[in-house]
């Protein structure tokens, strides 16, 4: 099938924490964080760093017409958004939802706001929690093991067209 006629999801959501970046952002970083020489730091001058493939991935994918979304439980909410903020990554976010709780929450509103269907989305995420509940809802969820690569998402853009 050429990739014109290939089925995409109107919309790929992403969980934060070990899927976009490597730490979790409430406990093994230190906000608040900043920019020093070229680099992002937290409040002790750690280099905070996020999986290399990730900038290139999203600017791909709103390249192809495909929003982006993310939706983290994390309680370190200020902290998770100055760093999508510091690595210019908002420009590809169009839908936030970064909070504690269950993730059906964040994507009933991301729903909302967007208009987009359940089955019309792809969620990546690094908790079998998180994919479990959002398969049973009606969402392709993949597991992420190591962070989002391209083939991650290689694979779960097959898996989308093939439902």
């Amino acid at each position: 099938m050429s990739e014109e006629n290939k089925k995409k999801p109107k919309l790929i959501v992403f969980d934060l924490d070990y899927t976009l970046w490597p730490f979790w952002v409430d406990t093994h970083v230190t906000p608040p964080f900043s920019r020093k020489n070229g680099s992002v730091v937290d409040a002790r001058g750690k280099k905070i760093k996020f999986y290399e493939q990730v900038p290139e991935i999203l600017e791909n994918l709103v390249s192809q017409g495909i929003e982006i979304g993310i939706a983290s439980r994390t309680s370190e909410i200020k902290g998770a958004y100055q760093l999508l903020k510091l690595f210019n990554w908002e420009k590809y976010i169009k839908y936030t939802e970064i909070y504690p709780g269950c993730k059906i929450t964040h994507f009933n509103k991301i729903k909302k706001a967007s208009g987009v269907e359940f089955k019309d989305m792809i969620f990546f995420d690094d908790e079998h929690r998180n994919i479990h509940d959002l398969t049973e809802v009606g969402v392709l969820s993949i597991l992420v093991t190591n962070g989002v690569t391209k083939s991650v998402i290689t694979e779960g853009l097959d898996k989308f067209n093939s439902r």
